[in-house]
């Protein structure tokens, strides 16, 4: 395994999302003190597949929480650049020690992280009616209106919970939505009451966030940072508008958490070996046809949070080389390469063109890139099932082949290949 340098690592999604983090981040976690969530809330969607030793496998979903609390001497943290459903927060928690996993007393969250409340989602609904057929495709879990909240400097965080203020301060902004949105259905008052007992079964975990997590940088700490979502749903350089709330590039690490650009040692990139997408929005190389049917059903692509079919298409390095250049990852994770295993030929995009010109960068108009000419490179596939592989070198010559090609257009070395779901069916290159 490769070793975890003290300080800060980075894990982050270099796509659309659904990469396959939490895989790399349950075999980081091992060696990692500290495993922290730096934005998004309960939107994102993480699942760890773990084996015993009788071979009886089992799936926790994380959501919220950060999915390195599967190593049981790591700590999570949730930073204040994340949006909390505090009722979500704790269902989930119930649901992992249901399943066995201990882990309450290891949860932290900072004091200036905010609050997504019952009416934030209600909203979210709405406001997708709203978009009628320019609908996002989002979660409807509350996350954008929280955001909202928060840009609009109206928001409540963690400690409000604590302040005597706090009935009339979510009185106000309830108020609010109904002026905005009209007198919709909600319990004010019972929302305040069950915020306020959960308030103390939450006061355990709440903490200073950034002298929290400064410390234990100080004291030479190894934290591991969980991303959510992925650069391609950044709110400033996804492809806005469909894109989430919060910045999911390595800026909002920085932000997220209240840490130093330098305090950053190493950034690991997650890029499936194809491409898929959840929800609205444009997709240059999704595949309509049997490519994208058959990527969908031999890699089970259905949405961790919401069930939803992922769209599906080759893999697009023009999107990687743009991700690669904002993130400045160290190095990259490929997921999912069994998925690639019956077909014959691969296609990979190289570039976009448009009325024939090749383009620089990754369109900001999405109606340009509506237009884009998708260039795509052939490889030849392996046609040989890569699942029982444990070392780079059992791995086809086409596929190493198709590892090579995606080092040498990034100029960023692929570190870990996964062969399969379990946890176990990964492989360390370097």
């Amino acid at each position: 395994m490769a070793s975890s340098p003290q300080g800060v690592s980075v894990v982050l999604g270099a796509q659309w999302g659904d990469e396959g983090k939490g895989k790399l981040v349950d075999i980081l976690a091992a060696e990692a003190d500290i495993c922290a969530r730096c934005a998004g809330g309960n939107n994102a969607g993480h699942t760890i597949v773990v084996k015993n030793p009788q071979g009886e496998k089992t799936t926790y979903a994380f959501n919220l929480l950060p999915s390195g609390l599967i190593n049981p001497q790591c700590k999570a943290f949730i930073g204040s650049g994340v949006v909390v459903h505090v009722p979500s927060l704790f269902n989930e928690l119930d649901t992992l020690e249901r399943k066995g996993l201990k882990c309450a007393d290891r949860l932290f969250i900072s004091d200036r992280a905010h609050l997504v409340m019952g009416f934030h989602q209600i909203v979210d609904g709405l406001k997708e009616i709203e978009l009628g057929g320019s609908s996002i495709g989002t979660t409807k879990r509350g996350i954008g209106p929280a955001y909202s909240s928060k840009a609009s400097r109206s928001g409540l965080r963690v400690h409000h919970l604590y302040d005597p203020s706090f009935p009339a301060k979510f009185r106000k902004l309830v108020e609010g939505r109904f002026k905005r949105y009209g007198q919709f259905e909600f319990d004010t008052e019972g929302e305040i009451e069950m915020y306020l007992a959960f308030a103390e079964r939450l006061r355990p975990h709440v903490v200073d966030g950034p002298t929290f997590i400064h410390n234990a940088i100080k004291s030479g700490k190894r934290v591991l940072v969980e991303g959510a979502n992925a650069l391609m749903l950044d709110i400033d350089y996804g492809t806005y508008p469909y894109v989430t709330s919060s910045a999911t590039a390595i800026g909002g690490v920085v932000t997220g958490l209240g840490i130093p650009p330098f305090a950053i040692k190493r950034v690991v990139g997650v890029v499936k070996a194809y491409t898929t997408r959840v929800g609205g929005g444009p997709f240059p190389t999704e595949d309509l046809e049997e490519v994208g049917h058959t990527l969908q059903e031999v890699g089970a692509e259905y949405g961790v949070v919401t069930g939803r079919r992922r769209r599906c298409g080759w893999l697009d390095l023009v999107v990687m080389r743009y991700s690669t250049m904002i993130n400045g990852y160290t190095s990259l994770n490929l997921t999912k390469l069994d998925v690639l295993d019956g077909f014959e030929e691969i296609k990979v995009a190289t570039g976009y063109k448009i009325d024939g010109v090749e383009i620089d960068g990754f369109p900001a108009d999405l109606d340009r890139l509506a237009k884009v000419e998708v260039q795509y490179t052939t490889l030849p596939g392996w046609k040989k099932d890569i699942s029982a592989c444990t070392t780079y070198e059992e791995l086809p010559d086409n596929a190493k082949s198709y590892i090579k090609f995606i080092d040498d257009f990034l100029g960023v070395k692929v570190q870990y290949v996964g062969v399969g779901p379990g946890r176990d069916q990964n492989l360390i290159l370097f």
